[in-house]
């Protein structure tokens, strides 16, 4: 059954079953998910370390602004942490968001998105077609604030209006690609879908569905389909 037909026939609207549906994984499974996660983030660190530089490069000479973006965002538990991507936008970004408001493709919840968003550099839109802006989060997989596969990281603001089944996402490590990402996430204009993703992946966690998701992600960056 496709992974659609699965998520219509649950019930997501049983708030209480679902917010306190407990995260049942093995220590052994967590220990090699992890052990995976810091052995893959060391070697793409050292590997693409020529390609940092090369981008890190481009980014400052493209545009006004820092090299990366750190933003605070929400961890395993609700716990914070800086996310760090190389920056794709214009430099104080943030201050034009409210004049962008009335665009705000996503429906039904609390995250800001536009596809394309103004605020974007031609080099930055370069990265996000190719999924290179986010490269930097090797090291907040590396640091354990993040997994290789996991529900994407959200603003700190944004969960202040999570409802009470939403906040179950939460319950396992952010991470740098998901179910919610290898199925169109431009695509997807419901925020309540975007959570139900995230809980399917809980709900389903496996190395196998991980090693099936980072698959399909590299064949999404490598076509350029992923933003």
């Amino acid at each position: 059954m496709e992974l659609r037909k699965q998520l219509k026939s649950q019930k997501f609207e049983q708030d209480i079953l679902i917010e306190n549906a407990p995260v049942m994984h093995s220590f052994s499974y967590r220990f090699i998910k992890r052990l995976i996660d810091i052995t893959v983030a060391s070697l793409g660190l050292i590997l693409l370390s020529p390609l940092f530089i090369i981008l890190a490069i481009l980014v400052k000479l493209s545009s006004q602004g820092p090299v990366f973006y750190a933003s605070s965002v929400n961890g395993l538990g609700g716990r914070p942490f800086k996310e760090y991507k190389f920056r794709s936008m214009v430099w104080n970004a943030e201050k034009h968001r409210k004049e962008l408001l009335n665009l705000n493709e996503m429906k039904g919840g609390p995250v800001f998105k536009i596809v394309r968003d103004p605020r974007i550099t031609p080099l930055g839109r370069f990265l996000r077609k190719y999924s290179l802006d986010e490269l930097p989060q090797l090291w907040n997989v590396l640091k354990g604030d993040m997994s290789l596969v996991g529900p994407r990281p959200t603003c700190l603001v944004d969960a202040d209006h999570y409802t009470p089944w939403q906040w179950r996402r939460l319950s396992v490590l952010p991470g740098m690609t998901g179910l919610w990402q290898i199925h169109g996430r431009n695509q997807l204009k419901e925020f309540d879908c975007w959570i139900e993703y995230d809980l399917t992946y809980i709900d389903n966690w496996s190395l196998l569905l991980d090693f099936q998701i980072l698959i399909r992600t590299a064949l999404i960056v490598l076509q350029g389909t992923g933003c």
